[in-house]
Parts: structure tokens; sequence; C-alpha cells
């Protein structure tokens, strides 16, 4: 008969998980990239990504988002939680019909994506070679 795990064997399993990295990592650098975008402030890439500015010259802006690192840019650059960022794009839905950025499961698919696309801007937790860095944070 195979014993139960208690209430002490279950905590401890949950402190070492969490000791050994388990739960959601803080990226300690984040770098947003371009292709074909001049230098932009931390206040340029805000506006870029809520909507408010949607053109660098004559190229349409095509901002992307990172599921792995969203809730640190969310924090350091927009300055929002992640349930204030959805809810700031559901209004933009209804009131502008603007669409949110589409999210990229993983740094490798932003980069893809920014490299493929004039105008795209994206954002990821490691120094990403061979592309044009337009901000690190």
């Amino acid at each position: 008969m195979a014993r139960e795990p208690t209430f002490i064997t279950r905590r401890r399993f949950l402190a070492a998980a969490l000791l050994l990295g388990t739960g959601p990592a803080r990226a300690s650098e984040l770098f947003v990239i371009g292709n074909g975008i001049p230098g932009m402030s931390a206040e340029e890439v805000k506006e870029v990504f809520l909507g408010e500015v949607q053109f660098a010259g004559s190229l349409r802006l095509l901002p992307i988002d990172n599921a792995v690192v969203q809730a640190d840019f969310l924090g350091r650059v927009l300055k929002m939680t992640p349930a204030r960022y959805a809810a700031t794009w559901t209004k933009k839905a209804f009131r502008d019909g603007l669409n949110a950025p589409p999210l990229k499961a993983t740094d490798a698919e932003v980069i893809g994506f920014v490299k493929a696309n004039p105008g795209a801007i994206g954002y990821v937790g490691a120094a990403p070679p061979g592309i044009q860095v337009l901000l690190k944070v």
C-alpha cells in the first residue's frame, strides 16, 4: 500500500522546486530589437506597443510580443501589469479598431519574425547576434 505524502513533504517539495528555479524567471536584461527602424527611447517603444505610434517615417511598424519575457517587458518598459495591458488593448480594439501585437512563444520566434519583416519590433531576453538592438533595459 502506497503512503500518501504528508503536508510537510509536499511543502518541502514546493520549496525545493522554487529554489531550483522552476518558477517564472526574470530576465536580467531585455533587448528591444527591430528591422530597419531608427533607434528609439523607452518612451517611443512604449508608444509603439500601445498602438499610439504606427509608423516611423513611411515604414509601418509591426510590434510583436514575446510570451517568455512579456511580464518583465510590460513592467520595465510599459510600466503596466499584464492585466492592464490586456484591458488597454481590449478598449483599443472596440474604440479604434486596433489589434494587440501578436504573441510569439520564444525568443527565437520573435527574432525570426523581426528578421523577416521590415518595420518589425520585438523584445527578447538574450542579446541576439546579427540583429539591430534599439534599446537595452
